[in-house]
């Protein structure tokens, strides 16, 4: 066995590894992603939600006062609709 040859074929193999990792450097480097104008409007939808406060305290405020007063009555029939209401909605799905 030829030891001479076996050195020099494995040098011929580490010298072009160094050479690939180098072009797919080259190749990472120029990729490129771009941003559909769908994709733009959704993000700012989102930014806008996000931005909104969760509560609208103009429905909120007279309830509240109504509770801390302790004048806020609930009707239980009233209840009682919506709640049978909500019930056949989701039944329906």
């Amino acid at each position: 066995m030829r030891i001479e040859a076996y050195t020099q074929v494995q040098q011929l193999y580490n010298a072009k590894k160094p050479a690939k990792t180098q072009e797919k450097a080259k190749a990472a480097s120029s990729d490129r992603i771009q941003i559909s104008s769908i994709g733009k409007d959704i993000q700012t939808a989102k930014n806008a939600v996000a931005a909104a406060d969760d509560i609208r305290e103009e429905l909120t405020a007279p309830i509240k006062a109504g509770i801390a007063n302790g004048t806020y009555q609930v009707s239980g029939e009233s209840f009682a609709e919506k709640l049978m209401r909500k019930y056949e909605e989701i039944e329906s799905l």
